[in-house]
């Protein structure tokens, strides 16, 4: 039992930074959206989905980061890797950007694909192309962050950004 609760926290802790980080842009994109889209009678992303779409992507992250695919180019310089997982991450969130609009078209559509063919027709391609913009750029910021912390430590990343962390105090030994 151990062994799991071990195995379920580090999967957690591990999760735990793509998950509040797309939580935050994911909002920040909502808030952009509403910006953009005032006036026009668009429905939104409720804080709800935002956090279940950002629980997803996070946990996407940590299985896409266990393929084997993914760290391609580890004996090259960092941006190979970060420019690699950030065409992968762009991808599934192009993805996810794409389904959420259908979705909305497919709840006023007899079947899924003429609530394609209305989306192709109607969407606001410029938004579109906008929001998925600003998605490539934080993506890219996460990944060149992610790859540092990787090859520079976490601790040592924090403590870049954040100052000198306190120091650990030194665990108990199971005897």
């Amino acid at each position: 039992m151990n062994k799991l609760m071990a195995t379920a926290r580090h999967e957690f802790v591990e999760m735990l930074p793509p998950t509040i980080f797309f939580f935050v842009i994911l909002h920040l994109v909502v808030i952009i959206r509403a910006l953009m889209t005032r006036g026009t009678g668009l429905s939104l992303p409720t804080t709800a989905s935002v956090t279940v779409a950002a629980l997803i992507l996070g946990k996407s992250v940590l299985l896409a980061n266990h393929l084997p695919f993914v760290n391609r180019f580890p004996d090259k310089p960092l941006v190979w890797n970060a420019g690699w997982k950030t065409l992968i991450y762009t991808l599934v969130a192009l993805c996810f950007h794409y389904l959420e609009h259908l979705y909305d078209y497919w709840k006023d559509s007899p079947n899924l694909f003429d609530a394609n063919r209305t989306l192709l027709a109607q969407l606001n391609w410029s938004h579109f192309w906008a929001i998925q913009i600003l998605l490539v750029t934080l993506i890219a910021n996460y990944c060149v962050f992610a790859e540092l912390g990787h090859v520079i430590g976490r601790d040592k990343l924090k403590a870049i950004f954040l100052g000198p962390l306190p120091a650990r105090p030194a665990r108990k030994s199971a005897s």
